[in-house]
C-alpha cells in the first residue's frame, strides 16, 4: 500500500458504523446492546465520511461494530469504498446476521479481506468470553466460507489476564485456520473490558516473545494492537540476532510489510498510534483519535474529518513525540512505540502518560 504524511493523513481509519450486536463480549468497548440506535450515521452520510476519507488520501477503511453486518446497507457501503479507490475490511459478529451469503454478498461488492473474532481454541472458553453460546461454532463456519469465497481471512485475538495463557495455542490454530493476517489486541480497560485482569509489564514481554516466533515463520501478518511498546521487543530482539546492531533506532522490517500473502492487506509503513497515522469515527458521527481514547475533536456531521485529523490540537498533540510524559517521554524508542495512548488515557487519566504495561526502563534522557 502507498506511503502516507501521518501528518496529512491516517493510514487508517476505522468507521463504527453501529453498535449493535446481539454478542455480550466480557471485553466489548462499547458494551454493544442488541438494538440499534436511532442517531447512527444513514448511508448517505456514510458515502459522504467514505469519500471524505479517501479524498484525503488514506488508503484503508475497516467497517466495524458492534455488529456491522447487522446494517443491511454494509454490502452498498463497500461497494462504494472500492469506488473510491479504498481497500476495505469488516468485522462481522458471529451473530445470526453472519450467513455464507453475508460473506458471499460482500466478496460480491469487493471486499478485500473479512476479520472474524477468535479468544480462545475451544467452544466452551470461547462461548463464555463472547458471552452466547453457538459463537465458536458459527466463526468456524464463517472461516470456512470465507475460504471457499476465496476472501483473505483476518482473524482478531483479544488478550487480558484470561486469555494471556492460551496465547501460543491461538498462534498454531489461527495458522490452521489458513489466515493471512493475525491482529492481536492488548486490553484497553475501559466499557466491559473494565472487569477482565489485566496484565503486568513482565507477562507483555513474554506474549511478545510468542507473537515473534509466530511473525518470524513469516506464514501470515501479525499486527499487535494498543501494545506498541512490541514494536521496541522486536527492534531488541532483530538487534540481538546481528553482529552489527544498527546505529539507530528505525522500525524493524518485519512491522513494515506493506502485503500480506496474495497481496492481502498488510502492515503500515511506520508505527501507528491513537492519532498519529489512525483515526476512529464514531456510529453517530463524532471523530476520535482511536476507539479506546474517547475524546471527541468532532463530528463528521458538521467537519470535514481531514480538517479534524490535521487540525485538530488533540491530533497533532498525539502526533508530537516532545508531548510524552513520564518513561515514555524519557524513552529513546518513542518514535517507533510512543506507548498506548489509550491505555495511558484509561489508567492514569492523561493521553500522554507512560504506558504501565511496558517494562522497559529508558537508558538515557531523550529530552
Amino acid at each position: 500500500m502507498r506511503m502516507v504524511d501521518f501528518d496529512k493523513a491516517p493510514f487508517l481509519v476505522i468507521w463504527e458504523t453501529t453498535q449493535a450486536c446481539a454478542l455480550a463480549c466480557r471485553h466489548c468497548r462499547a458494551s454493544a446492546r442488541p438494538w440499534h440506535d436511532p442517531n447512527e450515521l444513514s448511508t448517505d452520510e456514510g458515502r459522504r465520511l467514505i469519500a471524505q476519507i479517501a479524498e484525503m488520501g488514506t488508503p484503508l477503511l475497516v467497517l466495524s461494530g458492534g455488529d456491522p453486518a447487522s446494517r443491511p446497507d454494509l454490502p452498498d457501503l463497500v461497494r462504494f469504498a472500492k469506488s473510491q479507490g479504498l481497500r476495505a475490511a469488516t468485522i462481522p459478529a458471529a451473530t445470526a446476521t453472519l450467513e455464507e451469503s453475508t460473506i458471499l454478498s460482500l466478496k460480491d461488492a469487493g471486499l478485500d479481506q473479512l476479520a472474524l473474532s477468535l479468544d480462545f481454541c475451544d467452544r466452551e472458553r470461547h462461548d463464555a468470553f463472547r458471552g452466547v453460546p453457538g459463537a465458536f461454532d458459527k466463526t468456524i463456519l464463517a472461516a470456512g466460507w470465507a475460504k471457499a469465497a476465496g476472501l483473505p481471512l483476518q482473524i482478531n485475538t483479544t488478550v487480558c489476564g484470561e486469555t494471556a495463557p492460551y496465547l501460543e495455542d491461538m498462534a498454531a490454530f489461527v495458522e490452521e485456520l489458513g489466515v493471512v493476517f493475525w491482529e492481536v489486541f492488548f486490553l484497553i480497560p475501559m466499557g466491559r473490558g473494565r472487569g477482565l485482569s489485566a496484565l503486568t509489564a513482565s507477562q507483555c514481554e513474554s506474549l511478545f516473545a510468542v507473537l515473534y516466533e509466530a511473525q518470524k515463520k513469516g506464514k501470515f501478518i501479525v499486527k499487535v494492537t494498543e501494545a506498541p511498546h512490541y514494536r521496541r521487543h522486536v527492534f531488541q530482539r532483530e538487534r540481538e540476532d546481528r553482529t552489527r546492531p544498527p546505529a539507530s533506532v528505525a522500525m524493524p522490517a518485519m512491522l513494515t510489510q506493506s502485503e500480506g500473502p496474495g497481496h492481502t492487506l498488510g502492515l503500515a509503513p511506520r508505527g501507528v498510534n491513537a492519532g498519529k497515522g489512525f483515526l476512529f469515527v464514531s456510529h453517530t458521527g463524532e471523530i476520535y483519535p482511536s476507539g479506546f481514547l474517547p475524546v471527541m475533536a468532532g463530528n463528521v456531521r458538521t467537519r470535514d474529518v481531514a480538517d479534524v485529523y490535521r487540525t485538530s490540537p488533540l491530533f497533532r498533540a498525539l502526533r508530537d513525540p516532545q508531548r510524552l510524559e513520564g518513561r515514555c517521554g524519557r524513552c529513546e524508542f518513542s518514535e517507533i512505540c510512543g506507548g498506548s495512548r489509550a491505555r495511558a488515557l484509561a489508567l492514569t487519566g492523561s493521553p500522554f502518560e507512560s504506558d504501565e504495561w511496558c517494562a522497559y526502563e529508558p537508558r538515557v534522557a531523550r529530552h
